[in-house]
């Protein structure tokens, strides 16, 4: 006895692991589905790995019911000795799939491999009808049903047997919101998306419900195709990458594939790619690697071992090429930005100082030589100093007469649209005179000149009117202080704009300040400088004529953060800027009372 004690415990320190309850196992494997939409690309891919060349999903109605069927014209279920559709075999070899062992004996184009993909029907459906042809002519099929450990196999009585599978599943879950035919057409066109380009299989659905039918055409990617990379993968290896670089967005992903099947939606969900250039929302495409390892149950996830450890290195050049070329196109971008956030603010405030009294904003050079263009200052032909070379080219061109020429023929104005008095608000003394101009445009904003009618009178307040039924006309003020109102009536043929203009006849005048440069220099561009940590928001920069703004600072952080609020706080940065400059030594109070007034008449027309 003693002999026996001691060797009991020695025949119990090691040994097999064996499933205690088959049924509990099979019902945690047929409800490890989650996605309806994977239990259908499963039964598409069984028809792709069976051959078929012609697929179709139907989804109707039947005696009430709701039901689910996918057809093929494959090679069918395999069949055994006496030329039947072997379907003990499949209800009996649940996760010993006949794929691994063809894959094992170097079979290839075959997805499946853990004997698990009929039992998904579980998260779709309550029946499943399995019906394939025998060798004799007659059609066989097999009946499953949720959540019953029993399977039935009879043969279905048809005038001719058909080649291929069906399988129907009826009684869809209530649960399955939105389960269209159009939604299953765009999940198989990115799910299989590889697997149906290189089968060649044709796949409609019919939606009987919807009565709808789409064709499952793989999915497209926009942008542009990043063809200098496939010299960044090993000559030798499995991988096969297909990335378009396109505008930012944070819907952009790269999808991970296996084999031409989607595992994951986005490469990002990967600890080990959760970085850029992957997570810059610049790129989309595909990354696909035949040797990775699935997660069993639902076949939407990798297994992090050796296998994604080995993609991670062989896709590290590829990475770092991709990283550069997102940095080159964020760059574009930037710049681009720069020159549309400077158009705007530049046009807001020629707006503003079209409708300013021009005698008190005379450095901006924008009242001389009305009626013609002038020549663009060197420090506007640039935001930045990294584009003044690329921008040298358009500049020289913008220039010659034949580009003048071409341009002034597509700038001919269209009909009248709107009118502006210039300026719309102004301040002179009692006694004084103002010269008023009426600026008649076109729905783009061009100036339009020919055939029109002028018509101006004082609406409201004292003072009077000198005109010859032309644009321009003078007020004259009374000897009396006043707030006087003066309205132009534009026509051409039956359009009628109409426009008026503020006066305010003062008692006295704010001395006027001298101008703080006495040369003409135009609106200045714009650069930024990043000095995170420091007060200062904005700074001009007289020798290049730039208004220099700290990038860094928590204020244009904060304004970044939507492109509007980032343009106000821009335009506020020149108004402030700008009025410091062009009007030197006058008290805060009056310099406030400036900044306010262009703030006011810049940020109505930012656009």
């Amino acid at each position: 006895m003693a002999t026996r004690a001691a060797k009991s415990p020695a025949s119990r320190s090691s040994g097999n692991l064996r499933i205690g309850d088959h049924w509990n196992a099979i019902t945690i494997i047929a409800l490890s589905q989650s996605n309806p939409l994977k239990a259908v690309a499963e039964l598409v891919e069984n028809s792709i790995d069976a051959g078929a060349k012609t697929i179709v999903i139907t989804r109707g109605k039947d005696k009430g019911q709701h039901y689910l069927r996918v057809k093929d014209d494959g090679a069918g279920v395999r069949r055994n000795a006496e030329g039947e559709p072997d379907f003990h075999y499949v209800a009996t070899h649940v996760c010993d799939s006949i794929k691994r062992q063809l894959k094992a004996q170097g079979a290839g184009g075959l997805q499946g491999e853990f004997g698990i993909g009929l039992l998904s029907f579980w998260t779709l459906g309550e029946d499943l009808l399995l019906t394939s042809a025998g060798a004799g002519g007659h059609t066989w099929q097999m009946h499953l049903k949720k959540g019953d450990p029993t399977y039935r196999i009879t043969q279905r009585p048809v005038l001719f047997a058909e080649a291929g599978t069906e399988v129907l599943i009826r009684g869809i879950l209530p649960g399955i919101k939105n389960f269209s035919g159009e939604k299953i057409q765009w999940y198989l066109a990115s799910e299989l998306r590889d697997r149906i380009r290189h089968s060649g299989a044709s796949i409609r659905v019919v939606d009987r419900t919807a009565r709808a039918e789409y064709k499952v055409e793989p999915r497209q990617y926009e942008g542009r195709l990043l063809h200098e990379l496939s010299g960044e993968l090993p000559a030798q290896g499995d991988v096969y990458a297909e990335l378009y670089l396109q505008t930012h967005s944070p819907a952009n992903a790269v999808s991970l594939y296996r084999s031409g099947t989607r595992v994951l939606g986005n490469l990002t969900e990967l600890e080990a790619f959760a970085r850029p250039p992957w997570t810059s929302g610049y790129v989309q495409g595909i990354i696909d690697a035949p040797y990775l390892n699935l997660t069993p149950g639902t076949r939407l996830g990798v297994i992090h071992d050796a296998a994604l450890a080995r993609l991670a290195d062989e896709l590290a050049p590829l990475e770092a090429r991709l990283a550069k070329i997102v940095a080159d196109q964020q760059r574009a971008e930037d710049e681009r930005a720069s020159r549309d956030v400077l158009r705007s603010v530049q046009g807001a405030l020629k707006e503003a100082l079209l409708a300013l009294p021009a005698e008190e904003y005379d450095w901006f050079d924008l009242h001389r030589g009305e009626g013609r263009r002038r020549p663009r200052a060197a420090s506007e032909s640039g935001i930045v100093e990294e584009m003044q070379g690329d921008t040298a080219a358009v500049e020289a061109a913008g220039e010659s007469g034949e580009v003048d020429d071409q341009r002034q023929f597509f700038e001919y104005a269209g009909p009248l649209f709107s009118v502006l008095i210039s300026p719309t608000s102004s301040v002179i003394e009692v006694g004084g005179s103002r010269v008023l101009r009426a600026v008649a445009r076109d729905r783009a904003r061009r100036p339009v000149e020919h055939d029109l009618a002028y018509a101006w009178v004082i609406l409201e307040g004292e003072g009077s009117l000198e005109h010859g039924g032309g644009e321009i006309a003078t007020f004259r003020a009374t000897d009396e202080p006043g707030l006087t109102r003066v309205e132009v009536t534009v026509t051409q043929g039956e359009v009628v704009c109409t426009a008026e203009a503020q006066i305010t006849v003062a008692a006295s005048l704010l001395p006027k300040a001298e101008s703080g440069d006495a040369r003409y220099q135009g609106l200045p561009g714009y650069t930024f400088h990043k000095a995170a940590g420091e007060l200062w928001r904005s700074r001009f920069d007289a020798e290049r004529n730039l208004v220099v703004i700290n990038n860094g600072h928590r204020d244009f952080v904060y304004a970044a953060r939507s492109r509007m609020l980032k343009l106000r706080y821009i335009c506020r940065l020149f108004a402030k800027e700008l009025v410091l400059k062009n009007f030197v030594g006058i008290p805060p109070d009056q310099l406030l009372e400036r900044l306010l007034e262009l703030t006011l008449y810049t940020e109505e027309n930012l656009r």
